[in-house]
């Protein structure tokens, strides 16, 4: 059974269930309770035309479900004889729940989860499972969801930028579980490229591509962190990265530079070196700068920081640390990596060790503590 395929009609068989007569929530339960009848049947009986089957069954279910709810009963009368929908409607619809599903009264964990169930096609416990939660927590997480959105109505062209960030969001969750949500994250913004012109859908695009082209290098055994600057370079996926730079390069021909853009370009001057020592890091300070004109983000102040200090030397990047808040993620151990550039072992090892304690994952810590070893180590000596 192709299980791409599934869940690639999700979107379409939601919409034209939609269009029937069905509320966001009810069409999307109806269609995943399709999706578990074809994961039964089609294996022994696989169908001639799989939306058509799916549209069938899916429908079925909903109006099983109205009839139990009086109110729903006139609305089924009305639509029951409506012909489905030609092929060209189905492109909107689709870019219609990308835009319901990031609506912005969701909260951002309840829009990844939202987007992976109606747009990516995954069941709960799929869903559950990358997030390492129990499968009635995140089930708890999308009825909320379904609810919240259950009202909006789509006369109004939707933010692309909201989407964007739910599906970044969803990238940044990387792999856990039996899903991969970075490929997923990949897939899916695909599908929005290709339903879209927008440079920054473009950027985003780009940027995920070059950053899961280093993903084999980006760990070492058991699972041990390696940074940019000590991973095979061998290891790169030199086709994703070509790919990438140009759908980076069409989209910045279009001279409205975004944030996504900006940080693609980065990665593509990262993925250009041929060793750690040539990359251009001139250069990038200057996609950091426009970034920060974009953003005004702290992240970026932060990143720009540790480029000046490869660009400038350390000082220089220490005091651009300077000027940023100590509080922010990994202040700490930016200005421990700086120190120990500049050839202070000491103030390093003990600002590697206390930026350890904080770290936001395990091996993170590990990674951190392993650096304070080394120092602590290397003084001993």
């Amino acid at each position: 059974m192709n299980e791409s395929l599934l869940r690639e009609l999700v979107p379409t068989v939601i919409s034209v269930l939609g269009r029937r007569g069905a509320d966001f929530a009810a069409a999307e339960d109806a269609v995943q309770d399709a999706l578990v009848e074809a994961v039964r049947v089609w294996p022994d009986d696989p169908p001639h035309d799989p939306k058509g089957w799916l549209v069938t069954v899916a429908w079925r279910k909903f109006l099983d479900a109205a009839r139990a709810d009086t109110s729903r009963r006139h609305r089924e009368a009305r639509v029951e004889d409506e012909p489905p929908p030609g092929v060209g409607e189905a492109v909107d619809d689709t870019l219609r729940l990308y835009f319901l599903c990031a609506h912005p009264s969701l909260t951002p964990a309840s829009a990844v989860a939202l987007t992976l169930r109606a747009v990516g096609g995954l069941t709960t416990r799929q869903i559950a499972r990358a997030y390492l939660v129990p499968e009635a927590t995140m089930a708890q997480r999308i009825s909320r969801a379904k609810r919240t959105v259950a009202g909006v109505r789509f006369n109004q062209p939707g933010d692309v930028a909201t989407v964007l960030r739910v599906l970044y969001l969803v990238f940044n969750e990387g792999y856990s579980g039996d899903v991969d949500l970075a490929a997923e994250a990949i897939r899916l913004t695909r599908q929005l490229a290709a339903r879209t012109h927008h440079e920054e859908v473009a950027g985003l695009l780009a940027l995920m591509l070059l950053h899961h082209a280093r993903r084999p290098a980006r760990t070492g055994p058991g699972g041990r962190l390696v940074s940019l600057a000590e991973q095979d370079r061998g290891l790169w996926d030199t086709r994703l990265i070509a790919e990438g730079v140009d759908i980076l390069q069409k989209a910045l021909a279009r001279d409205r530079l975004g944030e996504f853009q900006a940080q693609a370009a980065i990665a593509a001057l990262h993925a250009d070196a041929q060793t750690a020592e040539e990359t251009d890091w001139v250069q990038i300070v200057e996609w950091y700068d426009e970034l920060v004109l974009l953003t005004g983000s702290p992240v970026a102040r932060l990143n720009r920081a540790v480029a000046v200090g490869e660009a400038d030397g350390p000082r220089a990047g220490l005091a651009a640390l300077a000027e940023l808040d100590p509080a922010l993620p990994r202040h700490t151990a930016v200005a421990a990596y700086l120190h120990e550039r500049d050839g202070d072992p000491v103030t390093a090892a003990r600002l590697y060790a206390e930026a350890a304690r904080s770290a936001a994952s395990l091996p993170e810590r590990d990674h951190l503590t392993r650096q304070a070893a080394r120092l602590n180590a290397g003084l001993r000596g």
